[in-house]
C-alpha cells in the first residue's frame, strides 16, 4: 500500500527553481535514501513533506491516518527535562493510559464490577501502544546512542552532539508511519551507528533519509532518489546499486545522444546536397527529408555531474622512513581521564586511520600531535625532514572577520593572486564568493576554505581530524582520490566507514577488544575480521583453537609481514641512494679532471666527495644487513 506519493513536486524563490518536476511513490516499509550535492534542495524537499515548506507545484499524498515525524540537521533538544523525562514525555498517551489502568485496577479490588470492561478495553489499548515494556524501551533507545539513561542532568546542560543524539531518540521513539532523517548519522559513534542502520534496517514503517555516509545508505536504503540539477530520478536499490545503474544510464544517453546528433548531421547533409542541385526533384526530396528532422524528437545533449570540488596534494620534501613514535602517552582534564598507556608508531606512507566512540580521545590526540594541547603523560617524536599539515574538523583555524580571499592570502603571503583565485576556484569559490565573510559561510563551505588553505603548501604528514565533516558524496569521493595518490604520510580520525576502508593501511582503535586502545597493522577490513577473532562474533570457537590462540596467531602473523614490509622498505631506499651516491662520484670524479689547476673547485669536490664516501658506507652496511635479515626471515 501506497503510504507517500509525491507527484510533480516544485518549489521556487522567486525567479530561482529549488525543485521542479519531483515524483516519487513510497510503500509501507520501504526506505528512501535521498542523494545530492550539497544546495541540491534534499532538505527542503523533506521541509515539503512534513509541511515545514509549502510547494509552488505539485502535490503530496499521505496515507489517511498516517503520521510523519522529521529530524531536521543538526536538531537538539533543549530543556529543564532529564533526558529519560524527555523522551517519556513524548508518549504522554502511554503514561497517562498506564495511570488509568492502574486506577481501574484499584477499583476493581474494591468489587467495582463496572469497571471490568472499561480495563480489558484500555488494556488492550495499552498493549497495541507498545505496553508494559515502553520505559525498558526508552532506557535501550538512550543507551543505544551514547545517552545516559540514568543521567539527572537536564537536557539543556548535556554537549550538543548528546542534545543532537537525544533528539534522534525522540523521533525513533514516536514510531511515525513516515520517518523522514535529515543527516541523522552526525554526531554518532561507530556503536551508535551500528545500532541506528540495525533499527532502521528492522522498521516496518516508511523511512526516507537524506545522508552523506555511503556505508549508512548502503546498509539502510532500498531505494535512492538522486537530486541533480533541480530534477531527481528514482532508483532500486542501495547507494552501491545505484551508483552502478546510474553510471550505466548515463553512458546509454550519450551513446543515444551521439548516435542522433550523427543522424542529424547526416540528414542536414543530405538536404544541403539537394538544395545546391536545385531541381525540382531535388527540392522536393529536400523539403521531404526537413520535415521528417522537424518532427524528430530531438535529445538534450547529457549534462555533466555538478561540478565537485579538485583536490592535489603533494608531499614535497621526501621524509625519513620513521614519521611518529607515540610511547605511554596519556592526557587528562581535570579528575576525567581521557585516555593513558597509548603507545604507536607510524611510518613513511602509512596511512593511518584512528577510530573510537565520541569523547574517547580521538581529537585530543590529534591536538598533542600539532601541540595544540599537551600531555600529562608520555612522549611523542617525528622523524626528520617533516612538513606538516593540519585539518581542524572545527575549522578553528579560521578567523571570523577575514574574507575568504583574505584566509588564503594570510595562509601563504608568498602566494601570486593567480595561485589563490585559482586555488578558491577548484573548491567551488566563484566570483563574489571570494570576498564572503568567514562568519557567514556555511559548515561546507568553511570546510572547502580549510582544505583550499592546506593545499597551498606541499605537507610530507597530512593530519586529517574529521574530514569528510560536512562534504557532499562527490566532494568525499574527490578527497578519496587524492589521498589515494597522495605519496606523504596520512593520521586520519574519521568514523566515515566507507571513508575509512578505501583508504587504511593501518588502524588505531580507543576501543579495541578489551576496552583498551588497540594499534592494527592492516586495513578496516582485516581488522573488521580481527575483532571476530577476538569474540565479538566468535561462536566457532569450540571447534577451532581458542579464541585467544587464534588472535595471537594472528597478530604474530600481522606483525611478521610488517616488519618484512618494513626491511624490504628500508633495503630499498638504500639501494636507490647508494645508485644515486655513485652515480654523483662519477661525476665528481669527471669535474675533477676537467679542474685539476682549480685548487678552490678541486677543494669543493675532495670535501664532497667525503661526505658521499662516508654516507655510502652506512649504506652498504644497512644493505647488508636487510638482506641477511631478510634472507633469515625467508628460509
Amino acid at each position: 500500500m501506497i503510504v507517500l506519493n509525491c507527484n510533480d513536486l516544485g518549489i521556487s524563490f522567486g525567479a530561482n527553481d529549488i525543485l521542479r518536476h519531483i515524483t516519487f511513490a513510497l510503500g509501507e516499509g520501504e526506505r528512501l535514501g535521498v542523494v545530492g550535492v550539497n544546495g541540491a534542495g534534499k532538505s527542503t524537499l523533506l521541509k515539503i513533506l512534513c509541511g515545514q515548506a509549502q510547494m509552488t507545484e505539485g502535490s503530496v499524498f499521505l496515507k489517511k491516518g498516517a503520521t510523519i515525524s522529521m529530524l531536521s540537521q543538526n536538531e537538539s533538544v533543549d530543556s529543564a527535562k532529564t533526558p529519560y523525562e524527555e523522551l517519556l514525555d513524548s508518549r504522554r498517551e502511554l503514561v497517562e493510559c498506564e495511570e488509568k489502568l492502574e486506577a481501574l485496577v484499584a477499583r476493581l479490588e474494591k468489587g467495582d464490577t463496572d469497571a471490568e470492561k472499561a480495563y480489558h478495553d484500555l488494556h488492550d489499548r495499552f498493549l497495541d501502544m507498545g505496553g508494559y515494556g515502553y520505559r525498558g524501551r526508552i532506557k535501550g533507545l538512550l543507551r543505544s546512542l551514547g545517552v545516559d539513561e540514568n543521567s539527572e542532568i537536564p537536557c539543556a546542560k548535556l554537549s550538543g552532539g548528546q542534545r543532537t543524539r537525544l533528539a534522534l531518540a525522540k523521533v525513533l521513539y514516536a514510531e511515525p508511519d513516515v520517518l523522514l532523517l535529515d543527516e541523522p548519522t552526525n554526531h554518532l559513534d561507530a556503536a551508535s551507528l551500528v545500532f541506528l542502520e540495525e533499527h532502521l534496517r528492522s522498521y516496518r514503517k516508511t523511512v526516507v533519509v537524506v545522508s552523506h555516509d555511503r556505508y549508512f545508505l548502503d546498509r539502510v536504503a532500498t531505494k535512492i532518489l538522486d537530486i541533480e540539477y533541480g530534477t531527481a530520478k528514482l532508483y532500486d536499490g542501495n547507494y552501491t546499486q545505484f551508483v552502478q545503474k546510474k553510471r550505466t544510464d548515463k553512458e546509454i544517453e550519450e551513446r543515444h545522444y551521439k548516435n542522433q546528433q550523427r543522424e542529424i548531421a547526416r540528414i542536414e547533409a543530405y538536404i544541403a546536397q539537394q538544395k545546391q542541385w536545385n531541381r525540382e526533384r531535388n527540392i522536393i526530396a529536400a523539403e521531404s527529408r526537413q520535415k521528417a528532422l522537424d518532427r524528430m524528437e530531438k535529445l538534450d545533449k547529457p549534462k555533466d555531474a555538478p561540478k565537485s570540488i579538485r583536490l592535489s596534494f603533494k608531499a614535497g620534501l621526501e621524509s625519513g622512513n620513521d614519521v611518529l613514535s607515540v610511547r605511554d602517552l596519556g592526557i587528562s582534564f581535570g579528575e576525567k581521564k581521557v585516555f593513558e598507556g597509548l603507545s604507536f608508531d607510524v611510518y613513511k606512507g602509512d596511512r593511518l586511520f584512528v577510530i573510537g566512540h565520541n569523547g574517547c580521545g580521538k581529537s585530543s590526540l590529534m591536538k598533542i600531535l600539532t601541540g595544540r594541547y599537551e600531555q600529562d603523560k608520555g612522549r611523542y617524536s617525528f622523524g626528520y625532514n617533516l612538513t606538516p599539515g593540519y585539518y581542524d574538523q572545527d575549522n578553528q583555524e579560521l578567523r571570523s572577520e577575514n574574507t575568504v580571499y583574505d584566509e588564503l592570502t594570510a595562509a601563504d603571503p608568498s602566494q601570486k593572486i593567480v595561485n589563490v583565485y585559482s586555488a578558491l576556484a577548484l573548491f567551488r569559490f566563484f566570483g563574489d564568493d571570494v570576498f564572503k565573510k568567514v562568519s557567514v559561510l556555511s559548515g561546507g563551505e568553511r570546510a572547502r576554505l580549510t582544505f583550499a588553505k592546506l593545499i597551498l603548501r606541499d605537507h610530507n604528514l597530512l593530519l586529517l581530524d574529521e574530514p569528510t565533516n560536512h562534504l557532499d558524496i562527490p566532494s568525499k569521493e574527490a578527497l578519496e582520490e587524492a589521498l589515494r595518490s597522495y605519496d606523504g604520510t596520512l593520521i586520519v580520525v574519521s568514523h566515515d566507514r566507507y571513508f575509512i576502508d578505501k583508504l587504511s593501511t593501518k588502524i588505531l582503535d580507543f576501543d579495541g577488544p578489551d576496552g583498551k586502545p588497540l594499534f592494527f597493522d592492516g586495513n578496516y577490513r582485516e581488522y573488521q575480521n580481527y575483532r571476530a577473532l577476538c569474540g565479538d562474533t566468535a561462536k566457532e570457537t569450540a571447534e577451532k583453537a581458542p579464541a585467544s590462540e587464534n588472535k595471537e596467531q594472528y597478530l604474530q602473523s600481522k606483525k611478521n609481514r610488517s616488519e618484512l614490509n618494513r626491511l624490504r622498505g628500508a633495503h630499498d631506499r638504500a639501494e636507490k641512494e647508494r645508485i644515486e651516491i655513485e652515480a654523483e662520484l662519477d661525476a665528481l670524479k669527471k669535474k675533477e679532471e676537467e679542474h685539476q689547476t682549480d685548487y678552490q673547485i678541486l677543494s669543493q669536490i675532495s670535501q664532497r666527495r667525503e661526505e658521499l664516501e662516508e654516507r655510502l658506507l652506512a649504506l652498504y652496511e644497512i644493505i647488508e644487513e636487510t638482506e641477511k635479515e631478510l634472507s633469515s626471515r625467508s628460509e
